[in-house]
């Protein structure tokens, strides 16, 4: 989030003192707005601070799964390369390599082997230091996708289906 979006943000907020606001159009920005709306004590109407910090905390999207007896692939967490190889062991390959915290797919990457691993996990220290680093199984030849809505209690509006497509990869398998 660019720091001065954040302090305009801050200024609406203060100088206009809403009941609440929505946060949830608008990608990962809105995601990211959220933490200063949320700490600034403003209400934030629909999906809340703390449930949007479990979609975002994909170590902790997994355990709310888990709980919930939804089925998911394994995972585990790292947050360097000694521990996500050693992660990657335990899941096996092909894994999915990204950060926690970020939603969209950002940075995102399938990886098949340690060499491959280390190279993921070590860019995306680079580009996000200190983010945990979420690996999962990944599960070839399923179909993913996503839906924007919303509800207010009583109708639920559902304004875009979105279909994850991952890119071929030549494997080595």
């Amino acid at each position: 989030m660019n720091p001065y979006f954040g302090e305009h943000i801050r200024e609406i907020i203060d100088h206009e003192k809403p009941d609440g606001v929505i946060v949830q159009l608008g990608g990962q920005t809105a995601l990211k707005l959220a933490k200063l709306i949320h700490e600034k004590g403003i209400k934030i109407y629909g999906t809340s601070f703390d449930n949007m910090d479990i979609a975002e905390d994909r170590g902790r999207f997994s355990d709310m799964l888990k709980e919930l007896n939804i089925p998911y692939p394994r995972y585990g967490t790292a947050f360097n390369t000694d521990d996500a190889i050693e992660v990657a062991h335990q899941v096996g390959y092909p894994v999915l390599v990204r950060p926690s915290y970020v939603l969209g797919g950002q940075r995102m990457r399938i990886v098949l082997n340690d060499e491959e691993l280390e190279k993921g996990v070590l860019s995306l220290l680079k580009h996000l230091p200190g983010n945990k680093i979420l690996i999962d199984h990944f599960l070839d030849r399923c179909q993913e996708a996503e839906i924007d809505a919303i509800f207010d209690g009583e109708d639920f509006h559902i304004m875009g289906v979105m279909e994850h497509i991952e890119l071929k990869r030549n494997s080595q398998r």
